[in-house]
């Protein structure tokens, strides 16, 4: 396997879950499943097909002849075509029934959203698993007073808890839209070479009831509720951009997560985990590069683009059917859900083992906290019989001394040493000490994170209690 490409998605990121989904032996195995199902069904709704028939394809569901397709591939450059051939060789009682009245797209089609479906599913475990874990660290640090930043310039503070909400509630609204997705996913059904049912309607000599019957039975035989009422050839390709929208709104969150850690791990206030023997740099020994949040926004990225496949495809189908959609979805839609598996184990392991560093958050505050604190000492100082106006333009001043003495000469924030020395203020350092406990300054920031937990998050969490306590093994 040295001597050819390999994608770095299977080899490198995304889990042996992910990758069995889209493997052939899942997608064959389906298409048998279904070529059962379509007998099974025609059977009970009147055809001569026989138990025998139907049990003989059973019995090679699993166990696939893929040298025996392959080779009739070469001579008839057909997949289906040669897979019904291979199943047949396997099955000669039920060969002459596999298949029938059906096209590509029975089994295409059909497994593309059995897979996707399925796909989902695993997405939705590691995503509500991923918010369980902020939950629980925004829980730790609810209280943690934290410098906020609006355009990367300390703002009025919050706290680091609910920092951590603020990605959580990214991931919420991702799994709102994922359900939303899931639960409207159907199968195509049997619809035939146009969508019209045609080959049905002769095979049950014009029973109309029958050809709706057939659609329903096959749905709730492969674990569906409903096949989509009308369709061409193809279901329509509008829901694969559906799906990998979804997969590019979880990317999309997980950017904006990676891109908070590596801010925060360059301050040293926040690191993502970083093992014993890992090395940083190949050159710098010291370094601790963020690589996983690194490896978060890179995946992410390209799944993001990923998103104009599908709506390329879907707008240039051409009435019923066109094969320009093949190639594509064979790269787009799995890649898509291996690159989003990937991200989402890092994610995992990333917030698992979030490392904060208090003492360097206090440091950092308390350089800008007297900035911040100005109003509260104006108040004060008004107080004590100051006039507010003058007092205002008196702080300015001496906030633009305080800063250039930080900026131009590298020195602490002195302004509180300002303020006590100007007797317009008529207040001691002691005085301005008291003003100087940061979790004054985080407003309901706690109370908010408490609140969005337990109305919003741990109700989620006991609905899907039976999913959690997954951990994510990364391999590189």
């Amino acid at each position: 396997m040295n001597d050819r490409y390999v994608s770095p998605l299977s080899e490198r990121y995304a889990s042996r879950e992910m990758q069995y989904i889209f493997s052939p032996d899942k997608k064959f195995q389906t298409w048998r499943r279904l070529w059962i199902a379509l007998a099974e069904t025609e059977k009970e709704l009147g055809l001569p097909i026989t138990q025998e028939q139907i049990d003989e394809l059973k019995a090679h569901a699993e166990d696939i002849n893929y040298e025996v397709a392959k080779e009739r591939e070469k001579l008839v450059r057909h997949d289906v075509m040669s897979h019904v051939y291979a199943y047949g060789q396997q099955c000669p009682k039920a060969k002459g029934i596999i298949h029938l009245g059906a096209t590509s797209c029975y089994v295409g089609d059909n497994t593309d959203l059995i897979l996707m479906a399925e796909a989902l599913k695993l997405v939705r475990v590691k995503l509500v698993n991923v918010i369980a874990k902020l939950a629980k660290f925004a829980e730790t640090y609810k209280r943690q007073p934290t410098l906020a930043f609006t355009h990367f310039q300390p703002a009025q503070p919050t706290t680091v808890g609910k920092r951590a909400t603020l990605w959580m509630h990214d991931l919420y609204l991702d799994l709102q839209d994922l359900d939303y997705v899931l639960g409207s996913m159907k199968l195509l059904g049997s619809k035939g070479t146009t969508g019209t049912q045609a080959s049905f309607l002769e095979l049950f000599e014009g029973d109309h009831e029958k050809c709706r019957r057939a659609d329903q039975m096959i749905a709730e035989k492969m674990g569906f509720a409903d096949c989509y009422p009308v369709s061409g050839q193809t279901y329509s390709r509008k829901i694969d951009t559906r799906v990998v929208n979804v997969l590019a709104g979880i990317a999309q969150s997980a950017h904006k997560f990676s891109n908070d850690v590596r801010l925060l791990q360059h301050l040293k206030e926040v690191e993502e985990p970083f093992e014993k023997n890992q090395i940083g740099s190949s050159a710098m020994a010291y370094k601790r590069n963020p690589m996983r949040s690194e490896r978060i926004a890179s995946l992410a990225n390209y799944v993001m683009s990923d998103v104009m496949n599908p709506m390329l495809v879907a707008s240039t189908q051409w009435f019923e059917r066109t094969l320009d959609d093949s190639a594509n979805k064979r790269l787009s839609i799995p890649e898509g859900f291996l690159a989003v598996d990937g991200i989402l184990d890092l994610y995992l392991n990333v917030v698992d083992g979030l490392v904060v560093y208090p003492k360097v958050i206090e440091k950092h505050f308390m350089a800008e906290l007297p900035f911040m604190a100005t109003e509260n000492i104006m108040m004060d100082a008004v107080k004590a019989g100051g006039d507010r106006q003058e007092l205002h333009e008196r702080i300015r001043q001496l906030s633009m001394e305080a800063g250039r003495n930080v900026k131009e000469r590298g020195q602490d924030n002195n302004l509180l040493e300002l303020i006590a020395a100007d007797p317009a203020f008529g207040l001691t350092k002691e005085d301005l000490q008291s003003c100087m406990e940061p979790s004054k300054y985080v407003g309901r920031a706690p109370e908010q994170v408490e609140e969005f937990l337990q109305e919003v998050i741990l109700p989620l969490l006991e609905e899907n209690r039976e999913i959690l306590g997954r951990r994510a093994e990364i391999t590189v």
